[in-house]
């Protein structure tokens, strides 16, 4: 019986898709749930596990194929799975008699077959797929790294153990000849982030060029940044934020909160507790245009951007003014490790009503973030640095904070984009204890 594998429903805001890489080919076997071939849209990569056990009969769409929902890719036949074993079996049997088994000793007992070698690479999480590709590890090796993930899967952190190990290794010579004298390395090219499509590096004289195409999410990155420039009336307003109270508030609270939470107490908990509740303030900064109508949303879903290695991501707090800082903590923390792996739901990446993105995690000081449509306002925050500051008549070294708010100008005027800002500000240096309670 042939089954038919298709395209899983994408979203109403996902039109089609790219099929990234098959990890299975024609003529083998396959079991029901085991994950055939990842799927990348414009906001997550897919697994699409096999619907049945049996052989992959045909691949009717390659790699780098577009695809849309519920088109067929391929069939198994589930009839042929015994069939696939004996056949198997046979080849093992063919090979053990090529390499001398089935021979017997002196002793006339049977000379024991030598184990089959297979580079079957095991399964791996789309993030350490593409760090191995970058690393070019060959499948036998891929094979030789032990997975710590879920189900034996190979995650980013043991492919870049794997790496670590085998860059600290000694170095030996197979043979008596010299070795060759290294070739200098060209200069960083931009991340891969789909190295299934990427063309190979052509190289004139010293002046090496990589042309790859883009992924669907840096090319859906793209279009949303100039639709985002282009049609709406982008302005930026600046303040600054002194972080001692949260500081001293992280210090006294940190392992208390620790242990009763079971997640650390960050500082992205308090920008969201301080941006909703700017928000509720001025309703208009949490708006959006539609055509000629102002949409006032009457909820508070944050999104937070997050840096993945497909490119940047922005998951959404859903109801953010209902969250506890334990629970907004403890989401973030998810939003970022399943972002490394690929494994955010396309429904976790769509919507929002305001974003914050926190460029100071790789030392911004400054910048004028771009707003994330049909969003109306998005929150830069900076590197917090020691800074001298006046208080009360005295120059003091305080921890400063750059804060940037972006805002369309066709519906938020300056008076409420500054006031907004100026009220995030107020609600980060006079953070309330009890905001760390569930």
């Amino acid at each position: 019986m042939l089954v038919e594998v298709k395209v899983p429903a994408l979203s109403e805001s996902v039109a089609e898709a790219t099929l990234l890489s098959w990890h299975k080919r024609e003529g083998e076997q396959v079991d029901r749930g085991e994950n055939l071939i990842d799927i990348e849209t414009d906001k997550v990569v897919l697994e699409l596990p096999a619907p049945a056990a049996g052989i992959l009969a045909k691949i009717i769409k390659d790699d780098g194929t577009t695809v849309t929902s519920g088109e067929i890719i391929a069939t198994i036949d589930t009839e042929a799975a015994g069939a696939s074993t004996i056949a198997s079996t046979s080849a093992t049997t063919a090979a053990a008699a090529e390499t001398g088994a089935g021979a017997t000793l002196p002793s006339g007992q049977p000379a024991p077959a030598p184990s089959p070698v297979t580079s079957e690479v095991p399964p791996m999480m789309p993030a350490a797929r593409n760090m191995a590709a970058q690393a070019n590890l060959a499948p036998a090796e891929i094979g030789s790294i032990k997975g710590s993930g879920r189900g034996g899967r190979i995650t980013k952190e043991d492919v870049a153990e794997h790496v670590d190990r085998k860059a600290a290794a000694p170095s030996v010579p197979t043979s008596s000849e010299p070795a060759p004298k290294p070739t200098p390395e060209p200069m960083s090219a931009p991340t891969l982030v789909t190295p299934q499509a990427a063309a190979p590096t052509e190289i004139e004289g010293d002046r090496p060029e990589q042309r790859v195409p883009m992924s669907r999410l840096r090319a859906r990155i793209a279009e949303r940044l100039v639709q985002s420039q282009s049609t709406a009336a982008i302005l930026t307003t600046f303040n600054e934020v002194n972080m001692q109270a949260i500081m001293d508030l992280r210090a006294r609270h940190k392992d208390k909160f620790e242990k009763e939470h079971g997640v650390k107490l960050g500082i992205m908990s308090f920008f969201v507790k301080a941006v909703v509740a700017a928000l509720k303030k001025f309703p208009i900064v949490n708006a959006s245009v539609n055509g000629s109508d102002i949409i006032y949303h009457g909820y508070y879903d944050i999104g937070i951007a997050v840096s993945s290695p497909r490119g940047l991501v922005v998951p959404i707090l859903r109801n953010a003014d209902s969250l506890s800082q334990a629970q907004i903590e403890r989401q973030i923390a998810d939003f970022g490790r399943r972002a490394q792996d690929g494994k955010l739901t396309i429904e976790e990446l769509t919507g929002g009503t305001f974003s914050i993105t926190n460029g100071g995690v790789f030392g911004s000081m400054l910048s004028t973030p771009i707003i994330n449509p049909p969003q109306s306002a998005i929150l830069g925050i900076h590197a917090t640095k020691e800074r001298p500051v006046a208080e009360n008549g005295q120059v003091v070294i305080r921890p400063m904070c750059y804060l940037a708010l972006s805002y369309d100008h066709r519906i938020i005027d300056g008076r409420e984009a500054v006031l907004s800002l100026v009220a995030m500000k107020e609600a980060l240096e006079y953070p309330m204890s009890p905001l760390l309670g569930d």
